[in-house]
């Protein structure tokens, strides 16, 4: 009898010991976003996962939480904050408020072209960026592709800066977007970006800004039909992770995640090329008349926004390294 329990209590040890290694050894890690799954950014993050299990022998893997399933961009980064979420996606303009440099990137018509942001983004400015709100139990790992922000309306299009005058624009919880809105002589409004929908059914807004595959996927098309390309910001999305959870990770591991994520932020820029053509195609079959002004117009309005800057040094010093960069 003795030597039975004691066969049965060694089975157990034995069961234990490789069951709790295979728990420790097994991580497995929460992402949400309040996106589509037919977005470019969901599909770059399901191949981040696939690439991380490859990378990593199975070791981590990745559940993505898409659609506002575990709440907005703020909530999002609300539960990284408390170590209930490990990572998310969220846009330069709501990350500024943990990262106050980081605004720098949602300045209007900072960037010369696409090209000059990503060569910004990828190098030493940009690395830089992502760990400016460590303090904030924050860490970014990567830049997503968010095109270019434009105006679209509802009653009437926007031709030059003053046709926004008196319009309630929906923007995010930016000062810098609020700012520009003012400048331009429209009415900022912040909205969460679930709501926009019916609050542009329902006239709280008169229109809002965003890039053309937010603007199709969100059916906003539907309420506005003029969209004028003006352009005005290029604001990326940046994969953030949780310091609680980032700490935890070996060198070995974190060297895993990251490849994982460079993997798919190249997959989605590819992605975001072709999703911003076919937005724009498809809102333009649906009625939405496309306008593309004189963007010179805008530039020129905005020009003062810079010159408040300049009491800032080592702000505007920022400013001026990034119009540098080739």
């Amino acid at each position: 009898m003795k030597k039975n329990i004691s066969y049965f209590l060694m089975a157990l040890y034995f069961l234990c010991f490789f069951s709790c290694n295979t728990i420790e050894e097994n991580k497995t890690i929460k992402l949400a976003h309040g996106l589509d799954v037919s977005h470019s950014v969901h599909i770059a993050m399901v191949k981040m996962g696939e690439d991380l299990v490859e990378i990593s022998g199975g070791k981590l893997e990745l559940k993505i939480y898409p659609n506002q399933q575990l709440g907005t961009e703020r909530e999002n980064l609300e539960l990284l904050q408390i170590g209930s979420l490990d990572m998310t996606k969220i846009s330069v303009g709501t990350l500024e408020n943990f990262a106050p440099k980081m605004r720098v990137l949602g300045l209007p018509f900072l960037f010369r072209d696409r090209e000059h942001s990503f060569q910004v983004l990828d190098g030493p400015i940009g690395k830089k960026l992502l760990g400016e709100s460590e303090k904030f139990w924050l860490k970014g790992l990567g830049y997503y592709d968010a095109g270019s922000r434009s105006f679209y309306t509802k009653d009437r299009p926007i031709n030059t800066p003053s046709d926004l005058k008196g319009l309630k624009v929906r923007v995010m919880e930016s000062v810098t977007a609020m700012n520009m809105v003012k400048a331009l002589g429209g009415s900022p409004t912040p909205i969460s970006w679930g709501e926009l929908y019916t609050s542009l059914q329902q006239g709280v807004v008169d229109g809002a800004e965003n890039n053309p595959p937010s603007f199709y996927l969100s059916r906003h098309y539907e309420v506005c039909k003029f969209y004028t390309l003006d352009e005005h910001t290029s604001l990326p999305d940046v994969l953030v992770i949780g310091t609680h959870l980032w700490e935890q990770l070996s060198e070995e591991e974190k060297g895993w995640l990251q490849q994982a994520v460079d993997n798919s932020v190249v997959y989605q820029r590819k992605l975001w090329a072709e999703a911003e053509a076919e937005a724009l195609e498809e809102v333009q079959k649906a009625g939405v008349e496309i306008i593309r002004p004189d963007k010179t117009l805008f530039a020129d309005k905005l020009g003062d926004i810079y010159e408040g800057y300049k009491s800032d040094k080592e702000f505007y010093s920022l400013i001026q390294e990034i119009k540098a960069t080739k």
